[in-house]
């Protein structure tokens, strides 16, 4: 639809006729600088000074007169005339600060002129609102006009309604991401007869997300997105992203923070930095099986497999391989370095490679699928608890004794108590799989959406223990927390989203890093980690001081209902 610019409506100011034209305009009232000679600022400025000065004057004179026993009725002519001015200028200054009281007894108003200004004004305030509700419709009409489809659109939805055109093919046929959203939006409400207006369709990049990160969008959702820190971090400073609909998160997670920064701050170390992906091959014996199984861990054959691996890419690296049999089938675990990258991708080529190359050797080997559940992705899996994947972490903090009573609002041993009962034993109790901790999801799941990772492997990459003891004769708090399985990437994927690239470059990690192959994402992944640290810290905090109902109902809970009502 061609919309053209249009003209803006003219000012109301300008517009505004005043009521004069039917109705008799009120007389100007006097007002009492009308007789003044001199400018406005100029005379009270003389009336100021005449006035204080007088006072001064009389005071001193009164004074005197006491001192010397002179009745004070006895007056000179100086006196007199600084009497007269006193008056004077106290009158001018009573008008001055009261114009309108004083004119009220020197020029009263009639009753019927004040029903009259007042009529008067209040038909001016309704030919304003009468202009302001004209223009509005005007302004409607240029929003519906752009979200109106046109000839050509609404008999597109109707194809798509009716089967004729799929739906995701619009991007394609259409070459206009924007366009192809919204007849699809409209295709899809005609079809569910629900409505999804309180979903945004405008102002939004759909050309950034064609190919790469979601398919047949009609919109998007927001998400607020909050800031913690600092954190002090290895002796830097990150103000960490998180979006999140969780009231208290961002909060708790800022006080956790805070209280890291004072004690000196935390240190980490990632002592893994390995993507896995693991396909299963299935033979027609477990012996055959078994055969690929030693060919395969036998050191000698290393490079060579290495070599056919790292062909994928300049950034995969491979590190080890380990097999498991089940039967005839054999599940090969892959593990490779990945850059900056979160590596899926990556070490999916380098895997297929492999295999290729192993036909050769192995014509009989079923190759079922690239990917077996060995690697394990987006799972939980012992797998990943225990040898890791992605990047391996450890993260570390003192907390001295008077920030964890001052800051923390609890005490060292109610900590250490509660994180033994409850982050260990009660885990333990409930069979957990590498959820020894309060809630690390949180924590991890609200930095993968700012940063652009994928939520899914939240799953994996909670994977935490939170461990606390006292140190230093008892006074002080050691809480460190281990993760072996974050898999975090600042290249690919969502990251190239400029909202999530905003929330890299914030943090100083977006993109590759020039320097060192993999430094941003290490570095990413470090940042989860303190940041879940800081997250444990004030929640189990929490908890043992008996605040956590409280501050749940005071700040995760509202009796708003900002949704427009849906049918």
């Amino acid at each position: 639809m061609d919309l053209r610019r249009r003209q803006p409506p003219p000012s109301t100011v300008n517009t505004l006729k005043p009521p004069s034209s039917r109705r008799k305009t009120l007389p100007d009232s006097p007002k009492a600088s009308d007789a003044l000679p001199l400018p406005l600022y100029l005379t009270n400025g003389i009336f100021l000074t005449l006035f204080f000065t007088v006072v001064y004057f009389l005071l001193q004179r009164w004074r005197e007169k006491i001192r010397n026993s002179i009745p004070l009725h006895v007056v000179t002519l100086s006196e007199i005339a600084a009497i007269v001015a006193f008056v004077a200028s106290f009158i001018y200054l009573l008008g001055f600060f009261g114009i309108d009281f004083v004119q009220s007894f020197i020029f009263p108003r009639s009753y019927d002129e004040d029903e009259e200004e007042e009529e008067v004004q209040q038909e001016v305030q309704r030919e304003v609102q009468q202009q302001q509700q004209q223009q509005s419709p005007i302004d409607h009409a240029i929003v519906e006009q752009v979200q109106t489809l046109t000839l050509e659109d609404e008999e597109i939805v109707k194809s798509v309604v009716s089967g004729k055109t799929p739906s995701y093919s619009l991007e394609s046929s259409l070459g206009d991401c924007f366009r192809a959203a919204k007849i699809r939006r409209e295709a899809l409400q005609r079809t569910t007869g629900r409505s999804i207006e309180g979903m945004p369709l405008q102002g939004y990049d759909y050309e950034s997300i064609l190919g790469q990160c979601c398919e047949m969008p009609v919109g998007y959702v927001q998400i607020p997105v909050g800031i913690a820190g600092p954190l002090m971090l290895d002796g830097r400073e990150y103000w960490v992203p998180m979006a999140t609909t969780e009231g208290c998160l961002v909060a708790s997670t800022n006080r956790g923070c805070k209280a890291i920064h004072l004690s000196g701050g935390a240190f980490s170390v990632i002592f893994k930095d390995c993507m896995t992906r693991a396909p299963v091959v299935r033979f027609a014996s477990a012996v055959r099986a078994a055969e690929l199984k030693f060919f395969l861990e036998d050191s000698a054959n290393f490079d060579t497999i290495s070599h056919m691996f790292n062909k994928s890419s300049r950034f995969a690296r491979l590190q080890n391989v380990k097999c498991a049999i089940a039967g005839k089938n054999l599940y090969i675990r892959f593990a490779c370095s990945t850059g900056d990258a979160m590596g899926m991708n990556m070490v999916s080529k380098g895997v297929q490679n492999v295999l290729d190359f192993l036909q050769s050797d192995f014509p009989d080997m079923d190759v079922i699928g690239i990917s077996g559940n060995y690697c394990s992705d987006k799972k939980p899996a012992a797998v990943n608890w225990i040898e890791g994947r992605g990047k391996s972490v450890v993260c570390e903090a003192v907390i001295k004794e008077e920030v964890v009573k001052k800051v923390l609002k609890t005490n060292v041993a109610s900590l250490v108590e509660l994180n033994m009962l409850k982050n260990l034993t009660g885990s333990a109790v409930a069979g957990a799989l590498g959820g020894f901790n309060a809630h690390a999801a949180n924590i991890v799941s609200a930095v993968y959406i700012a940063t652009g990772q994928d939520p899914a492997q939240n799953v994996e990459s909670s994977h935490c223990i939170t461990m606390m003891e006292a140190v230093n004769d008892g006074k002080d708090l050691h809480v460190s927390v281990t993760m072996p399985s974050i898999e975090v990437g600042t290249v690919g994927g969502g990251t190239q989203l400029a909202s999530q690239s905003a929330c890299l470059n914030l943090l100083g990690v977006k993109g590759a890093n020039r320097e060192s192959a993999g430094g941003n994402a290490r570095q990413l992944a470090s940042i989860v980690a303190g940041s879940v640290l800081a997250g444990e810290l004030s929640l189990m905090s929490a908890i043992a001081a008996g605040q956590l109902v409280k501050s749940h109902l005071k700040y995760n809970r509202s009796s708003r209902d900002m949704s427009k009502g849906c049918s």
